[in-house]
């Protein structure tokens, strides 16, 4: 069993049926549950997803997102005095925007054993506290 993190993009390839990385995505999800790893992801995830249903009046999509991100389903972690230094390390490295490093922040104080981004850029990061970063195209779940 695994603690694994899924940045943004995931959760809305997953949830609006993504033609090009849905697929992909309910596949390493339906692995992780047969392997009974844990899913989790940062509050500012939750924030982002619900940005976009509340610009569109979609109270609707909103919901499906709150639903989904909730335990047991996923694990939403705090952006935490702990995580908050991470975070400074993490941007020492000004390349990462802010945002990417409170999600590599979050998941570092968890100790996340794989964070998974459709970032490219952030699956080459070196991060103390996250095992592995990978990215749609590593073929790991």
């Amino acid at each position: 069993m695994s603690l694994v993190f899924w940045d943004t993009n995931l959760f809305v390839y997953l949830m609006e049926d993504h033609p090009q990385y849905g697929p992909r995505v309910t596949e390493m999800r339906a692995r992780m549950l047969e392997r009974r790893d844990r899913l989790c992801t940062s509050a500012l995830t939750l924030g982002e997803l619900l940005t976009a249903p509340y610009t569109r009046g979609d109270e609707r999509l909103a919901l499906r997102y709150k639903e989904a991100l909730a335990p047991p389903h996923v694990d939403v972690l705090p952006f935490s005095r702990d995580a908050a230094e991470h975070y400074a390390r993490i941007r020492v490295d000004k390349s990462i925007a802010p945002a990417d490093a409170v999600q590599l922040a979050c998941a570092a104080q968890a100790g996340v054993d794989l964070f998974l981004t459709n970032d490219r850029r952030l699956s080459r990061r070196i991060v103390p506290g996250v095992q592995f970063i990978a990215d749609l195209d590593v073929r790991i779940l």
